[in-house]
């Protein structure tokens, strides 16, 4: 496990100098929208429309009602999945799952990352063999639905609103800006694209090297967070490349992605509402990363994070969101303090985690 993966919340900060979509590292969503409301092309309403009409999925799990006046907070969870074609036959993972609050008193957004392998309770999934797994696997379980619900119950924050995109959708969309431009971290040859060399430095990447940038993780230092950090990347390129002029020659390639890539609850009228009654939200954009350790358990990788490192994630987006805090108490900190009473070492190189369920104990 590299030494970086401790209990702590990473943040970062942007504050823009120009005005930039709202969720400017993950919404893919809201380009429509922003394209609308920036008065770039208005002769592209009525596609937009239908593009977005194709897209809407609501789900039973909508926490708190919002009429998206620009004046309460709200919640968005941002999912990127394993899957090609949403009518394929498996379901897929949500590999990439990020939960965003958007509070237009503080004219703030906070981003968190959650790693794709944490310890997590599968709510409603209809999974009988056992009530854990990892929080990617909710996806596979029960869609967009199962995972609002994982999430909701891991940090104790209701979730208005949910994004869904395929990672096929990510490379057709990339391929129709033209590309995006890259800052490769360090040097790695990918086997997923036949031993393709990725340089250390500044590249141009298609469609298909960007997919392959933004989902490898074995090579990288930083496992999943780097991962993390990498898609984030490949978005903001997305997201530049669609703000601007030249990018209109390629609307409807655009569009054409949006549909057979995205699923969410949010309507047009939604996107257009955020896109016009948020905007101010982005002067502060606060970036962070959920962080806990590795271990085992049945000799299968999870991350695991302390109490107080839940605890206090939960305190943040809580408050983004105008709610009081609330002392969390769900499946994680049960099992915590399971551990921490048989004395579990949390600076120990992926020790192993004791699982108990209704009196049955995994583990050691």
């Amino acid at each position: 496990m590299s030494k970086q993966q401790d209990s702590n919340l990473r943040t970062t900060h942007d504050k823009p100098k120009r005005r930039r979509p709202i969720l400017r590292a993950v919404v893919v969503i809201a380009l429509v929208a922003l394209f609308l409301a920036g008065g770039y092309a208005a002769r592209f309403y009525s596609q937009a429309k239908k593009a977005v009409a194709k897209t809407y999925d609501p789900v039973s799990t909508k926490a708190v009602d919002s009429d998206l006046d620009g004046k309460k907070p709200i919640s968005i969870l941002l999912m990127g999945t394993d899957t090609g074609a949403f009518g394929r036959k498996d379901t897929g993972r949500s590999d990439t799952l990020m939960l965003v609050t958007i509070n237009p008193k503080e004219k703030k957004t906070t981003m968190v990352s959650i790693p794709r392998d944490t310890l997590a309770e599968m709510v409603g999934t209809g999974n009988d063999s056992s009530t854990y797994e990892k929080i990617n696997a909710a996806y596979s379980y029960g869609k967009s639905s199962a995972a609002i619900k994982a999430v909701e119950k891991l940090l104790n924050v209701p979730i208005n609103y949910y994004v869904t995109v395929n990672m096929e959708g990510l490379q057709k969309i990339v391929d129709a800006v033209g590309g995006v431009d890259v800052n490769v971290p360090f040097t790695w040859t990918d086997a997923n694209t036949g031993g393709q060399t990725f340089k250390k430095g500044k590249a141009h990447l298609n469609g298909e090297l960007a997919l392959a940038y933004a989902r490898m993780r074995d090579e990288d230092p930083e496992g999943d967070y780097g991962r993390q950090k990498r898609q984030q990347e490949v978005i903001n390129q997305i997201v530049k490349h669609l703000l601007s002029v030249k990018s209109l020659t390629n609307y409807q390639k655009v569009m054409d992605s949006l549909s057979s890539s995205m699923r969410t609850n949010l309507t047009f009228d939604d996107m257009m509402a955020i896109a016009q009654n948020y905007r101010a939200s982005a002067g502060t954009i606060e970036r962070k990363q959920l962080r806990g350790i590795g271990v085992y358990i049945d000799n299968a990788a999870y991350q695991v994070m302390k109490t107080d490192t839940l605890q206090k994630t939960s305190d943040e987006l809580r408050e983004q969101l105008g709610l009081q805090s609330e002392k969390l108490s769900n499946f994680n900190t049960r099992q915590n303090e399971i551990n921490n009473a048989a004395g579990f070492d949390w600076t120990a190189n992926n020790p192993v985690y004791t699982v108990s369920l209704d009196g049955a104990t995994t583990g050691p």
